[in-house]
């Protein structure tokens, strides 16, 4: 089903490269995006999407051409409806919004309620064109805000918000099922996310503190002690592995430095991770240098933190087996 996702604007990349997880993404604008998705139920699983719409058209950015097709889509409801636009920065439409509400309006037969509509028709103008749009879902964002951190029984600074874990969960493309690793798990929100995707996490990590929070936590989700220099698991044995590296100045680590093990780390997360499938490694640096000899190197999305503090979020593909 080919649909439409009005996208969240806290990030420039991550929104769209989010959607892989749940179709393909034909074409993208600022804040907007177009897929073809097999199940539009999936898309619940998104964090930086608002809306999702089942996609009706397109046109340019006049009135003339979005008449047109409004005319050639000859649209009906015996439902009451209501039509929004939204503007997104850098919008070639310069018409007033109230104006095109109300051209949609009066092409659109049914009955018109502003107040309780059963059903919503949705323009997102983007660059040079205009999205039409039947609402189908809005994504619950009010529930990451819900499980902040803070609220866990465990809690430790500088942790992964949940919208951005589910995010950085959502780029590795697991499936429901599917056994999502995390070696660093540390407090356990990757694998949480992990889990309310229909994912069958698994977690480790080298410090017994640490680890022990994480089982308060989460105590459902299999957790073991372990340096990630040398992970007990079979090669090929995971479907996905999403983690965030130590930093270094406030982490327990058993290397001797950071360089030491990144590589070690990196070397293993290859060596279990199944053929064909993705890796993603979150960090402060880039590691684009020691990957790359292990993984292809598919995205690399920046997010800032805070003055002293960048993320690298490293997409890394493991190539299938010859």
């Amino acid at each position: 089903m080919k649909l439409i996702f009005e996208l969240s604007g806290e990030h420039p990349t991550l929104p769209v490269a989010e959607l892989e997880c749940v179709g393909e993404v034909l074409e993208a604008r600022t804040q907007v995006a177009v897929a073809e998705c097999p199940d539009p139920d999936a898309t619940a699983r998104l964090a930086l999407t608002h809306a999702v719409l089942a996609f009706l058209g397109s046109s340019g950015p006049s009135l003339d051409e979005l008449s047109s097709l409004l005319r050639d889509l000859s649209l009906s409801t015996g439902r009451p409806f209501a039509a929004r636009v939204k503007r997104m920065t850098g919008s070639e439409v310069r018409e007033p919004v109230p104006a095109i509400e109300r051209l949609v309006g009066t092409l659109i037969e049914g009955p018109v309620s502003l107040t309780r509509p059963e059903a919503e028709f949705r323009l997102i103008l983007s660059g040079d064109r205009i999205y039409l749009g039947q609402v189908l879902s809005r994504i619950d964002r009010g529930s990451y805000d819900r499980r902040r951190p803070s609220n866990r029984p465990f809690f430790h600074p500088g942790v992964m918000l949940p919208r951005t874990a589910r995010a950085v969960v959502n780029l590795s493309l697991v499936h429901p099922g599917g056994t999502l690793y995390d070696p660093f798990c540390g407090t356990g929100g990757l694998l949480g996310e992990a889990a309310l995707v229909g994912a069958s996490p698994l977690g480790s990590d080298a410090d017994p503190v640490m680890l022990a929070g994480c089982r308060m936590n989460f105590p459902s989700i299999p957790l073991f002690l372990a340096d990630a220099r040398a992970i007990p698991l079979r090669a090929g044995s995971v479907d996905a592995i999403v983690t965030d590296l130590p930093y270094g100045t406030s982490s327990w680590i058993r290397s001797p430095n950071l360089d030491d093990l990144y590589t070690g780390a990196l070397r293993e997360i290859h060596r279990v991770l199944q053929p064909g499938r993705r890796a993603v490694v979150v960090t402060h640096r880039d590691i684009e240098g020691i990957a790359g000899s292990l993984f292809t190197v598919l995205q690399v999305h920046r997010q800032r933190v805070h003055k002293s503090l960048t993320r690298r979020i490293t997409v890394l593909g493991k190539e299938e087996s010859k």
